[in-house]
């Protein structure tokens, strides 16, 4: 017996990774990593408005990261754009997630967020694989299956003419 016939899954569900399954599963796990965004940004919001004061504090005790004196800098000299920046741009990412536009853009920022995250909290105490390294891979698996595309406005906002005439804006969407 094989292990085909033995399955009996193997005539009623396709688990190919341009099938429908797959399709829904992409679409989740972009939702859901909008969600997880949308919420840290949006508590952030309501809680400090655009006066983030926790985001310099934490960049300006970041002396023993590998970025070394850059975050530090950040901290001090960019709290401005900082302050606002980090509630407004999670939320941001967010909702570009859930709704499913812009997907590539918005998950380069989560890309840049995580990144920063990761090294910033490097106490590496169980190596290099940590919760901010797996938001990381999320970002990244979002912007490589182009996960706005699935159930998403990027698929509509694909179709329109301006995207047409100017194709390169494709690389912005998906």
């Amino acid at each position: 017996m094989s292990y085909q016939s033995g399955n009996p899954l193997v005539d009623e569900v396709e688990f190919a990774l341009d099938g429908p399954w797959a399709a829904y599963w992409i679409a989740f796990l972009r939702v859901v990593t909008g969600w997880w965004f949308f919420h840290a940004g949006v508590t952030k919001l309501i809680e400090d408005g655009l006066s983030y004061t926790y985001g310099p504090m934490y960049m300006q005790e970041m002396t023993d990261t590998v970025l070394g004196g850059i975050p530090v800098w950040m901290g001090s000299n960019l709290a401005w754009l900082i302050e606002p920046g980090v509630p407004l741009f999670e939320t941001l990412i967010g909702l570009a997630l859930i709704a499913g536009a812009f997907i590539r853009l918005a998950a380069f920022g989560g890309v840049i967020f995580m990144v920063l995250f990761w090294v910033g909290n490097a106490g590496f105490g169980h190596g290099l694989v940590n919760s901010d390294f797996m938001g990381l891979l999320l970002f990244i698996t979002v912007i490589m299956l182009s996960a706005g595309r699935y159930y998403g406005l990027d698929a509509l906002i694909e179709k329109l003419d301006v995207v047409k005439q100017h194709p390169k804006l494709r690389y912005l969407l998906g």
